[in-house]
This record gives structure tokens, C-alpha cells and sequence, in this order.
């Protein structure tokens, strides 16, 4: 009689202890799909990007630079209103952001270019990285959208200057003297001797 009034109770605390620990793990539940939401609507609001050019050499370079046209592309379309499309979207432009090193035109294939769209690169696999981590930073997720719409800014007015000084007529001689400063340059691979050292004979 004593044994089953004692394995009676057990059961009934173990029933009482898992109710318990059931609204525990909804309460927990609960917060945690809050918090998501939170995070998703902070990143909503954040992910704002300039997609369409800024300046007149940007918007020439659209019909020439295809890899230039694909991430404004993929900057103009917003992603549906969860975790995974944001996830989704940042890797499709971290690829378009990666191939703009490919086909850079003629005229842009300069330093100045090149370490705009190395920066540009960083920032949105950074992005990526951030967006895809399980506790997702929101706030430095929109700190980089705008981060990298500085760096888009950027790269588009260096295309500008670069576009204005080609504009810019030269002057007579100037390409004499920049050839002649170009074989100036080339200094040949010859030793340097020291006058120092005595030589063997």
C-alpha cells in the first residue's frame, strides 16, 4: 500500500514538473520568435540600397560593364519578408560584387578603380557573413547596407573623374614627354657597383 501511494505521488510530480518545464520551453519559444521578428523588421527597414546611378559615367558604363549592370540589378530587388530570403539575396549579390572584378572596361581598369571594388567586396561579404550567423547582429547588418552604399557612391564618382579627365585635351607635346618619361623608367637590370669593393681581375 505504502509502495503505491509513493510510485502514485512520483507520477503525479512528474507530471506537474514536465507541465512546468512544457511552459518553460513555449515562454522560451515565444521570445525567441519575438526577438526574430525584431530582427527581421530592423533589417527590413535597414535594407535600402542605391541602385540606380549616381553619376552620368555611372549610368554610361551600364550598357558597356555587364557585371556592373547585374549587381544594380541585384541591389534593386528586395527580398520577400523572411530571415532565409535576406540570407538568399545577400549571397547573390556577394557573387555579383565578386565577378565585378571580371571585365572591368578599358577605361576603369585603373588602381582607383580596382581598390574601390576590393572595398565594395569586403563590405558585402561581410554582410553575408553577418546575416548568416545564428544570432543575427541587425544592427551591424544595417550599418553595413550603408557602409556599402558609400562604397557604391564612391566607386561611381571615381568612374566620373575618370571620365572627366579623359575629357580633358592634351596639350602639344605632352605625349612626347609622357613616352619619353615612360623609357626613363625602364632602368635596366644591371648591377650596381660598389666602388668600394675591390675588383678581382
Amino acid at each position: 500500500m505504502k509502495y503505491n501511494l509513493a510510485v502514485c505521488f512520483s507520477l503525479i510530480f512528474l507530471l506537474l514538473s514536465c507541465k512546468n518545464d512544457n511552459e518553460k520551453r513555449i515562454v522560451e519559444n515565444k521570445k525567441e520568435i519575438q526577438k526574430r521578428e525584431v530582427i527581421l523588421s530592423n533589417i527590413q527597414k535597414g535594407w535600402v540600397f542605391y541602385d540606380t546611378p549616381v553619376t552620368e559615367a555611372a549610368e554610361k558604363s551600364i550598357a558597356s560593364w555587364n557585371e556592373w549592370r547585374m549587381i544594380l540589378a541585384e541591389l534593386a530587388q528586395k527580398p520577400k519578408k523572411t530571415i532565409p530570403a535576406f540570407q538568399q539575396k545577400s549571397k547573390a549579390i556577394s557573387k555579383k560584387a565578386m565577378a565585378l572584378n571580371d571585365n572591368i572596361p578599358y577605361d576603369y581598369n585603373k588602381p582607383q578603380i580596382k581598390s574601390r571594388i576590393s572595398t565594395l567586396i569586403t563590405k558585402v561579404r561581410l554582410l553575408d557573413l553577418f546575416i548568416h550567423l545564428d544570432n543575427i547582429p541587425d544592427k551591424k547588418v544595417t550599418k553595413l547596407v550603408a557602409e556599402i552604399n558609400l562604397e557604391l557612391v564612391s566607386l561611381q564618382r571615381q568612374m566620373d573623374k575618370i571620365v572627366e579627365k579623359s575629357k580633358i585635351p592634351i596639350e602639344e607635346g605632352e605625349s612626347e614627354l609622357r613616352r619619353m618619361m615612360d623609357t626613363a623608367r625602364a632602368i635596366p637590370n644591371t648591377p650596381v657597383i660598389d666602388p668600394n669593393i675591390p675588383r678581382v681581375e
